[in-house]
């Protein structure tokens, strides 16, 4: 078990025997550790109020958490080791689509129950019967996202920038490519980059020469960040949105002025008066220094409390009933939107547009699933 926040974060001390083991693989260092430390945190606020209140089952909760420091291949080690050496019962993570798709398979194997905390490609779920998410897909992602250019942005032809190695901006681009033409826009440019890429030059070059009424930008934090600060610097002007991979302080940390007036599609808003958003946002920042809890913190937070809620459902921590009971979860009152399950083992609940406006994320608007097409999408 990596040290790396135990001592500061998690703080949860010495247990006794028979606490009920969780894990998390995440990106806790490197490029990603946005993502892994909020996820972390939530996470971790969740386990202090489960045992605050006497933990699940009569017994507290040990949490558990290996570092996979942003690097492909680590989520499957990471996982073996917490369950063949540390016994979880239950694994959380992990937030790139591409760390929950290496760790899945392990899980699945094994018979322990994973909860997917903010990857949104389809085929995270699709690893095995013993695989879930506690957020939305791409596909509901990659549509709301079309409405939103095509009703709110009022755009006619967008163009589109993919990172070709993340399974997330791939799915993502495929959905709202497809949703967009079929509401009538015009995608003018698709153009690709891959993770790690600093430059985006030549992509926006060629972009701003079709003159479109908005861009897509579908990776994540790091790479749009700079591709604002390129965009800007070479005179282009429109609206560019992506999606939940943007939600990070850092797309703001690196892309300064230029982010500003951008939009992104997440799971919650630090803005809404729902009860339970305020009490959640108030212990977030009596715990983390009076921070403001972004999205990925509130899906961690709401992981573990739907494991919880899982477990006394199913009176045990044994695989199988703990499957069982999380696919039938209904209805549950979770930080970002009330949860139900469906036959995939994905999630059904709200998604928000947010807009960067004077370094801080406003609020934009909701939309919710359509149970009809959700239902003809089973």
């Amino acid at each position: 078990m990596t040290g790396f926040l135990l001592g500061s974060v998690v703080g949860l001390g010495a247990l006794p025997p028979g606490a009920i083991k969780v894990g998390q693989f995440a990106s806790l260092t490197g490029k990603e550790a946005s993502f892994g430390v909020a996820a972390h945190k939530g996470i971790v606020l969740a386990v202090d109020e489960l045992n605050s209140r006497g933990g699940v089952l009569g017994h507290p909760v040990e949490f558990l958490v290996e570092d996979i420091q942003s690097k492909d291949g680590a989520s499957a080690t990471a996982v073996k080791k917490l369950i063949a050496r540390d016994k979880v019962v239950a694994v959380l993570g992990g937030n790139a689509s591409s760390n929950s798709l290496e760790a899945a398979p392990i899980c699945q194997a094994a018979h322990v129950p994973m909860i997917a905390i903010s990857s949104t490609n389809p085929k995270v779920t699709e690893m095995g019967t013993y695989i879930f998410r506690a957020c939305f897909i791409d596909p509901f992602q990659g549509a709301v996202l079309a409405k939103f250019a095509a009703g709110t942005l009022h755009a006619k032809r967008v163009a589109l920038l993919t990172s070709v190695s993340a399974p997330y901006s791939v799915g993502l681009s495929r959905v709202f490519r497809e949703r967009f033409v079929a509401a009538g826009g015009q995608i003018v440019a698709e153009q690709r980059y891959s993770e790690g890429d600093k430059d985006f030059r030549a992509q926006l070059t060629a972009i701003k020469a079709l003159a479109p009424d908005a861009i897509a930008a579908t990776g994540y934090y790091s790479e749009a960040a700079l591709i604002c600060r390129q965009a800007r610097a070479l005179g282009i002007d429109v609206p560019l949105f992506g999606g939940d991979g943007w939600e990070a302080p850092q797309l703001i940390e690196l892309g300064g002025q230029a982010v500003e007036g951008t939009y992104y599609s997440t799971h919650y808003s630090a803005e809404s008066p729902a009860p339970e958003v305020r009490a959640f946002i108030r212990k977030f920042q009596a715990r983390y220094d009076n921070e403001i809890p972004d999205a990925v913190a509130a899906l961690g937070y709401d992981a573990m409390m739907l494991l919880a809620d899982a477990m006394r459902r199913a009176g045990t921590t044994e695989g199988p009933k703990v499957r069982d009971a999380l696919a039938t979860t209904r209805d549950f009152p979770g930080i970002t939107g009330r949860t139900t399950i469906d036959a995939r083992r994905n999630t059904s609940k709200p998604a928000v547009i947010l807009k960067v406006k004077d370094g801080r994320m406003e609020f934009v608007e909701a939309v919710r699933p359509d149970p009809e097409r959700l239902k003809a999408e089973e």
